[in-house]
């Protein structure tokens, strides 16, 4: 039977096609020809759950994106993921965050791509309809654990306390994010936590830098979020997607 969620949500992605207003191509803009060589690699799985799961735990990375407009997060997005990162989120803080992830799966269907910061049921569907793989919270949302439970969509929820991680996990997370790990810590807490739980893959999210993402990998992480790290905020004040693309290139190649 449709509930007044999935009616709502059938809703707005019918909103969403109409008003995209993106032209896909599978050809890269002229402005990211550079001379890196850096390129993702095919992955292969029989299941799409298993190969987003085992796509951010090889990758070693999560590059996150918040943006301005929409055309910023196209044009961000597009210069990280030419440069290698092959697992990419975009906050719900985006604006037009649906429309441009509609539109990087149209462009880029070998790419894992997801949405962030998703708090309640609603923006899970709509997510998925336009293209998600995965989603992410800061916290645990229970409803959205159940909703994708037995679907082939991931959903990493946020933790803080070893109580939370391991609720989120009993309920049914395949994978948990360790949020804010560095407010709370850093190395050391992130460290502590996995050695409680070390048949819990666990991301490390919040102030990663590429000089740190390593030693979270060292002490188990099975993938770090990067924000600023990759999306540099003067970079994107200033519009300069290859400086952008330059430092995917180097959190791709820290991530291995």
């Amino acid at each position: 039977m449709t509930t007044m969620v999935d009616a709502c949500a059938s809703f707005t992605f019918a909103r969403l096609n109409r008003i995209l207003g993106f032209k896909c191509s599978p050809k890269q803009p002229h402005f990211f020809n550079c001379s890196y060589s850096c390129e993702r690699k095919p992955i292969r799985s029989d299941s799409s759950i298993e190969r987003t799961l085992a796509e951010i735990e090889r990758s070693r990375v999560i590059a996150c994106l918040r943006a301005q407009s929409r055309e910023e997060a196209m044009k961000a997005a597009q210069a990280a993921l030419s440069g290698g990162i092959s697992v990419l989120e975009i906050t719900m803080t985006t604006p037009g965050v649906f429309e441009v992830l509609h539109g990087l799966v149209q462009q880029h269907p070998e790419a894992i791509l997801g949405v962030g910061t998703v708090l309640n049921v609603m923006d899970a569907k709509i997510a998925i309809k336009a293209g998600a793989k995965f989603l992410m919270s800061p916290a645990t949302v229970k409803g959205i654990i159940d909703y994708v439970h037995r679907s082939e969509i991931l959903y990493i929820p946020g933790a803080m306390t070893p109580t939370e991680v391991l609720n989120a996990y009993e309920d049914g997370a395949r994978i948990v994010k360790v949020y804010p790990v560095s407010a709370l810590g850093g190395v050391k807490y992130f460290s502590a936590l996995k050695k409680s739980f070390s048949h819990i893959p666990l991301v490390a999210s919040q102030g990663m830098t590429l000089d740190s993402m390593r030693m979270y990998i060292d002490q188990g992480a099975a993938s770090v979020v990067l924000s600023d790290a990759i999306f540099d905020k003067e970079a994107m004040d200033r519009r300069a997607y290859d400086e952008i693309r330059r430092l995917a290139c180097l959190a791709a190649g820290h991530g291995k």
